[in-house]
């Protein structure tokens, strides 16, 4: 793919293939169990894709619930997504109940003195709010432990102004612990089991786990009934013991520049800040109009790649804030204005966003993430 930039010739951009996007999502229901509902993940402006573009393609789609991390992003989309349910990951502010009665927003609750405040907030607005217990078997961060996760949900069910909704978990380590996962999965099952009498799972009560949502989890008569899905909808797939390991999803994102100058240095001289490169020989340089004010850190020095008319030339020096030196020699032909893939592809060559992303020292997840507010996001309409 060789689309050419944007208008306006930004110094770098990321485009989202929406229709890429559509396909995923489309292929992740079909190995999906009959019944089990589609919680599509978008927090973090949708993974870094574009919060408003992304929603409004994946509610054409048909998913099931949207998952944001904060009642900000909830009330963002809350105009695309009228009906939809909208769940609430992180934590509630004190002082964020109204925004998000308001927005019609479901929050997760992890304690009991978090079911008492929703419950006071509720009953001053005359409303019967719906949220989602999240149980803790692991994770170590929000939710309830689940050896006291009981106290929890007698608590929520004991408040008139408040209806369950949901009970998830969140597994911690999923792609590297299968052992880990096993307990903990089996950690949450035994919770549902032993308040099946509280919870009677089905109808309109959303039991999810991680967005791995490994195969064990969707045994015959299990109660569990929904996914959370993340990555894997952005076209990365990261778990190859789920009921997604044969699942065929396509890249939705690519990262590029513009190539600022071309120039010649002789053997012997020092490239960019802190001399961590010298020219061995007689090299050609481009300047791509790409740093780490726009997420490529300086961690990828002397370490990442680009392609340049389909070849991969790698970066020396150290990563400015504005601009990133390439040895292009192996490109005699590049000019000023030429676009530089960072991840993607260009003439039949790719880079991955893992491959990226270990030169970076980082996650696929931060990679997306950290792109800054400078790096347009575009929506072409020939891949859409």
């Amino acid at each position: 793919m060789n689309a050419s930039p944007p208008s306006l010739s930004p110094r770098c951009w990321a485009e989202i293939d929406l229709g890429a996007l559509e396909r995923n999502l489309r292929a992740i229901r079909a190995h999906l169990p009959a019944g089990i509902r589609y919680v599509a993940v978008v927090k973090a402006d949708a993974y870094g894709h574009g919060l408003t573009a992304v929603v409004s393609r994946l509610l054409q789609a048909g998913v099931d619930a949207l998952a944001v991390a904060d009642v900000r992003e909830g009330t963002r989309i809350r105009e695309l997504a009228g009906g939809w349910p909208v769940l609430v990951l992180g934590p509630v502010l004190p002082g964020e109940e109204g925004r998000l009665l308001a927005a019609d927003l479901t929050p997760t609750v992890s304690s009991a003195a978090e079911v008492a405040r929703f419950a006071r907030a509720a009953d001053r607005e005359g409303r019967r709010l719906p949220v989602h217990l999240n149980v803790d078997t692991g994770m170590g961060r929000l939710g309830a432990w689940y050896e006291e996760a009981g106290a929890v949900l007698e608590a929520l069910l004991g408040e008139p102004a408040l209806r369950l909704a949901g009970v998830y978990t969140h597994y911690s380590d999923a792609a590297h612990s299968p052992a880990f996962t096993r307990l903990q999965r089996d950690r949450f099952l035994a919770f549902l089991h032993d308040q099946r009498e509280r919870l009677r799972p089905g109808g309109d009560l959303l039991v999810h786990a991680d967005n791995s949502a490994g195969t064990e989890a969707f045994v015959p008569d299990s109660p569990v009934n929904a996914v959370r899905v993340g990555l894997l909808q952005y076209g990365i797939r990261q778990y190859g013991d789920s009921v997604f390991e044969r699942v065929r999803v396509a890249p939705v994102f690519r990262f590029a520049a513009r190539v600022g100058l071309v120039k010649e240095l002789p053997a012997g001289v020092p490239v960019s800040y802190g001399r961590t490169f010298t020219t061995s020989r007689p090299t050609r340089t481009a300047v791509l109009t790409v740093g780490y004010g726009d997420g490529l850190p300086t961690t990828a020095s002397n370490r990442a790649e680009v392609l340049l008319r389909g070849k991969r030339c790698p970066v020396i020096g150290r990563v400015t804030m504005d601009q990133t030196i390439v040895d292009a020699t192996a490109v005699p032909e590049v000019q000023p204005g030429d676009t530089a893939v960072l991840v993607g592809d260009q003439d039949g060559r790719t880079i991955s966003v893992e491959e990226f992303a270990e030169w970076c020292g980082a996650i696929p997840w931060e990679v997306f993430t950290s792109l800054s507010a400078r790096v347009q996001r575009v929506y072409p309409a020939a891949r859409a």
